[in-house]
């Protein structure tokens, strides 16, 4: 979400800037800027809006580009999707060669690229996971997983359906991936909530160390029963995001490894949201494998088309198969173009090595992410992250609270050629395309710093 802070629209006074990675060569936001918004003002939703005033003409690579010739580095990946680069170039080629083989949509039929995918997919994931359920968005995949976690439920004979979620996370705007989310200001739109989602506190690093977090779960969790909740009969799954994404805080591993063995005690199923930590963002494959844990489920989408719509849950056969046949489906599920996408993700993961990249890359991201911490103690409080997704959180000042800060500090880097995620709280995330070169990491860095020394 964008909160409530507003960009200015108007265009800036005339900035020039052009380096190896950037280029700026007249004032932002421009004149045809506002035009192209009074357009969507007009005829679109305003829930699509509050982003940077940006109108993207093209992006290739890590750049984004505006018709006037303008280049951004982009550390947004349009939201974490184009892990391979925009405009990747292979996966360009991979949906031209299924266009030109006239099948663009095949619904529930069966396709040649539908079933090289998901074998393709299924193993990239490796074990556990033997089978994948495909679709367009990922908090359809959320919906999927609750539904899969509670059919295995009834199959046990639980007394009731209960998923146990964590404040904080976040899982999509459909009514049930909605209500797996804690923000009760977004979800006010809901009147009848669903009394079998159960919410424990999210594990802040400021308050939970490795030590001390199996004893801040039970302790916890222990309020459940005191509720009168009957674990054992009444809990059928637990849905975590890997890390949550305003802040990209990860939970102590011993935190998901206690979750883990109180799934096993519960003949329960875990089930991780991978929307944002997959598909080598974070250092590994998904981001769930940081923990050290087997996953029964996991809802991945975003980078995993490369910017064409493709989401799916890959799971153990026995839980995939749970759905009699047609129970579960979609009319896109496997549509072949965004199989095509799919494979080609994979490929470049594999042949650019990006999980590797992503790892190596994400050190050097952090080591200057907490060198700009050190050295601006009055805004900043910390950063957070793995792998190529980070974050920056703020502190009130005697100027601004930390929310309006980052705002600032996202407008004033994007007129100096870098994107940055505005999240509208008190963050900011950076997470570049995984093909980003270490020389443009070190300049959106010096962007970034010349936009807090100025707040």
């Amino acid at each position: 979400m964008s909160g409530d802070f507003e960009f200015e629209r108007m265009p800036i006074a005339e900035v020039q800037i052009e380096t190896q990675h950037r280029k700026i060569n007249i004032g932002t936001p421009l004149g045809g800027t506002k035009s192209t918004l009074g357009v969507l003002d007009r005829v679109e939703s305003r829930s699509m809006h509050g982003q940077i005033p940006l109108v993207w003409d093209r992006a290739f690579d890590y750049n984004v580009f505006d018709e006037f010739g303008n280049k951004w580095i982009d550390f947004t990946s349009t939201i974490f999707v184009a892990n391979i680069g925009h405009s990747n170039k292979h996966l360009m080629e991979r949906l031209k060669e299924q266009i030109d083989q006239e099948l663009i949509a095949s619904y529930a039929y069966p396709v040649e690229i539908r079933a090289q995918y998901i074998e393709r997919l299924v193993k990239f994931a490796g074990p556990p996971f033997e089978k994948a359920f495909l679709l367009s968005a990922g908090t359809e995949t959320t919906e999927a997983a609750m539904k899969l976690m509670r059919m295995n439920g009834k199959k046990l004979k639980k007394r009731r359906g209960g998923i146990v979620v964590f404040t904080g996370n976040w899982h999509g705007r459909t009514l049930g991936a909605q209500q797996l989310s804690s923000n009760q200001s977004q979800k006010d739109w809901i009147y009848s909530h669903d009394p079998d989602i159960f919410y424990l506190p999210f594990p802040y690093p400021w308050e939970v160390t490795e030590i001390n977090a199996p004893e801040f779960f039970d302790k916890y969790f222990s309020t459940l029963e005191k509720s009168g909740i009957d674990p054992k009969l009444d809990i059928c799954g637990f849905m975590l995001e890997t890390f949550q994404g305003w802040g990209a805080f990860f939970y102590p591993n011993s935190f998901v490894q206690r979750i883990r063995k109180k799934a096993d005690e519960l003949e329960a199923l875990l089930c991780f949201d991978e929307m944002q930590a997959g598909f080598a963002r974070t250092g590994k494959a998904f981001g769930f494998q940081h923990y050290g844990v087997e996953a029964d489920l996991i809802c991945c989408g975003k980078g995993m088309g490369g910017g064409f719509p493709l989401s799916g849950v890959i799971g153990r056969a026995e839980i995939m198969d749970l759905p009699s046949v047609g129970n579960m489906s979609s009319t896109h599920s496997g549509n072949p173009l965004a199989c095509a996408a799919g494979l080609a993700v994979i490929d470049e993961i594999e042949r650019l090595n990006l999980i590797e990249k992503s790892n190596q890359d994400g050190v050097m991201l952090e080591m200057g992410l907490q060198s700009v911490v050190d050295q601006f103690p009055d805004i900043l409080h910390s950063t957070h992250g793995k792998g190529l997704i980070r974050s920056l959180i703020f502190r009130d000042s005697d100027k601004a609270n930390a929310s309006t800060l980052a705002s600032l500090v996202v407008e004033d880097s994007f007129k100096n050629g870098l994107l940055l995620v505005h999240t509208g709280r008190e963050s900011i995330k950076l997470g570049p395309p995984l093909t980003i070169p270490t020389s443009a990491i070190k300049e959106a860095l010096d962007v970034l710093k010349q936009g807090l020394s100025k707040q």
